[in-house]
């Protein structure tokens, strides 16, 4: 338990200095977008290679995936069925509610969890492919057909193998799977340049917290609402049942795959929503509380499975 709050204060710290950095505007107002476009494209992708060249891929594949798949899917279902009951959203709104409530942030805060909390990155590398691969092909692909976006379906399927983390995570895994010993002067730029990647990508978070305006009028707060708690409460739960009493992971396992369910919203949900310009309130205030609630459910987890 010491080692995972040891964790969590790092994670802070550098939220932290990331929040003062921005408070104090240092960087420019464009620095945030600049130290994820970074990360995005080159510190993220070079931790991704070098730890899936070295994972053990039967942990990496193993029923962990299929714990984040029936979580997600389950509690983004349990968040139309309320919208089309409810709310009665238009299908777009409830398509980035629906995001909100099961697509995890895997990258800017799982990567960092992973490394400090569960102890690899290899933990959340799954849950990442899983979500790039499926779920935002399908995700954009019913926000271009019940919108009027002109994103082209070429672009859509296209979209996992354009991503840099996707092409970086293959060929870790052809790497490990090849059994080719690659000499250590290979893997050292990689790691050189993966050992930025957490700082950057947290620094970047605390950055876009400041002047953040929540719960405005007029935003849909009902379904903020329902879409953070389905998120931070029902999707850990619901995480924690199927790992535990269909598939018996226990241990490490199991905490893995409720703290990885427990991660926040996923910045992308407000890219999509930006993109087709429907739901961009609501896919902001989700990220940014299930983001805020994310600590102390990632805390009350790990006081009750850590090993």
């Amino acid at each position: 338990m010491g080692g995972v709050l040891t964790g969590f204060g790092i994670i802070a710290f550098v939220i932290l200095v990331g929040y003062i950095a921005g408070r104090m505007r240092i960087g420019g107002p464009t620095a945030p977008f600049v130290l994820n476009r970074i990360a995005f494209f080159v510190t993220n992708p070079a931790l991704l290679f070098v730890t899936l060249a070295h994972a053990d891929l039967r942990v990496v594949f193993s029923t962990q995936l299929l714990v984040a798949a029936i979580a997600a899917v389950a509690s983004a279902a349990v968040f139309v069925a309320l919208s089309r009951a409810f709310f009665r959203s238009p299908a777009p709104e409830t398509t980035i509610g629906a995001l909100g409530a099961g697509y995890v942030n895997a990258n800017n805060i799982g990567i960092p969890v992973a490394v400090y909390v569960l102890g690899s990155a290899s933990y959340v590398a799954p849950v990442l492919l899983l979500q790039l691969i499926v779920f935002a092909p399908i995700a954009l692909t019913v926000l271009d057909t019940t919108s009027r976006g002109a994103m082209s379906v070429r672009s859509i399927l296209t979209q996992p193998i354009r991503n840099p983390m996707i092409i970086a995570s293959v060929l870790g895994i052809l790497v490990d799977l090849s059994g080719i010993q690659l000499p250590d002067a290979v893997y050292q730029p990689f790691e050189l340049l993966g050992g930025a990647a957490v700082p950057l990508v947290l620094m970047a978070f605390g950055m876009s917290l400041v002047g953040s305006k929540p719960l405005q009028a007029g935003t849909g707060r009902t379904p903020i609402v329902v879409a953070v708690a389905l998120k931070s409460a029902v999707m850990p739960l619901l995480a924690f049942l199927v790992a535990r009493f269909v598939f018996g992971l226990d241990g490490q396992a199991l905490f893995a795959a409720v703290a990885l369910a427990a991660l926040p919203t996923a910045q992308n949900v407000y890219n999509f929503a930006a993109r087709y310009e429907r739901g961009m309130p609501v896919a902001r205030d989700i990220v940014l509380f299930t983001t805020i609630f994310a600590v102390p459910s990632l805390l009350v987890i790990a006081a009750l499975l850590a090993p």
